[in-house]
């Protein structure tokens, strides 16, 4: 029986442009408590809406224009400024910086964690 751990970058190893953030203050949207979100690599359409030099420093503001177009389940611009915990929207935010670097830097990270 494989742990979660396991799992979870076993799913990595099978999707790179998808990365499941556990969340550090889960929320609840309706009856459904939200423990994990998906964040996947951003497009090119949605990174049009943000100066990706403000991603790369780790603008908040930029973050969370980029989370609703690229999470699952989608998180709206009210969760995020008002349920979603500070440190779970620097945790998504630092997945999106990851997809943004050349996949020999990628895979360097990956090796790190």
């Amino acid at each position: 029986m494989q742990t979660q751990q396991q799992l979870e970058n076993l799913q990595a190893i099978q999707n790179p442009d998808v990365a499941v953030v556990t969340l550090d203050s889960p929320f609840k949207v309706g009856d459904t408590e939200i423990t994990k979100v998906e964040v996947r690599k951003p497009s090119v359409p949605a990174l049009k809406k943000v100066r990706i030099a403000d991603i790369l420093n780790g603008d908040v503001n930029a973050i969370c224009t980029l989370l609703p177009l690229c999470t699952s389940p989608t998180l709206t611009a009210s969760q995020l400024n008002s349920v979603v915990d500070p440190v779970d929207i620097i945790q998504m935010g630092g997945a999106i910086i990851t997809f943004l670097q050349p996949k020999s830097v990628r895979a360097e990270i990956a090796l790190q964690q």
